[in-house]
């Protein structure tokens, strides 16, 4: 495929949140959710740039990130 062509590939935003909270986490960084905003619209707009089209949220998916978010800082607290 050539670096013209439009991609088709999707990938849901959150995913990239969380991705990125984990890598902080893991350095031993405190990342904080919702203090600047939400982060979901930040990481489509770094999907679109990317040539990514951000997939549509599912509300299990959702639920899913909003549980593990809250085990990440759960885990700040504790250290």
């Amino acid at each position: 495929m050539s670096t013209d062509e439009p991609s088709n590939e999707t990938y849901n935003p959150w995913t990239v949140v969380n991705l990125v909270f984990q890598h902080l986490t893991d350095a031993g960084l405190h990342p904080v959710l919702g203090e600047a905003g939400d982060p979901g619209a930040h990481a489509a707009g770094l999907l679109r740039t990317l040539g990514v089209t951000p997939a549509a949220h599912d509300s299990r998916l959702r639920e899913a990130v909003r549980d593990e978010l809250a085990e990440l800082r759960a885990l700040h607290e504790r250290s």
